[in-house]
């Protein structure tokens, strides 16, 4: 039975949206996937204040995107991403990419994503069982009744 709370109970871009469309969580995600742990790294990186980053971090393990754990000191908890998690990578990836393409000025400087041998990640290019690249021209949404 779907959740009440869901914006559009069908389509499964406004479920996601609905479980991580608002920035700090999906800032939050982002530099989990760049090795932050702690709770303080987190809100060093994201500048996000303490209750709306508690917040975020329970809202993200309750919906089973992050797992919390006992650090390897012993002396404090971590959050780490769960597979579910590390499935947002194609999409903090595509979020990176088009913001290289439209949201900085021609020239101006931004992080880069690299691989591990530390060549520039290719964009990414979704294409058809064909092998043709898809776009929003290309495709449409087929509505399950």
């Amino acid at each position: 039975m779907p959740s009440p709370d869901w914006t559009d109970p069908e389509c499964p871009v406004a479920r996601t949206l609905d479980l991580v469309g608002d920035r700090w969580s999906l800032l939050v995600i982002r530099d989990a996937m760049d090795g932050a742990r702690a709770f303080t790294e987190f809100q060093r990186r994201t500048g996000i204040a303490r209750n709306i980053l508690t917040d975020r971090l329970r809202k993200l393990t309750a919906h089973g995107l992050i797992t919390q754990r006992t650090a390897p000191s012993g002396r404090r908890q971590e959050y780490v991403l769960t597979d579910a998690g590390r499935d947002l990578f194609a999409v903090i990836l595509t979020l990176r990419q088009w913001g290289e393409r439209h949201a900085f000025d021609p020239g101006e400087t931004h992080s880069t994503l690299v691989d591990r041998h530390g060549a520039p990640v290719p964009d990414i290019a979704p294409a058809g069982t064909d092998g043709t690249l898809l776009d929003a021209d290309t495709t449409h949404v087929r509505r399950s009744h």
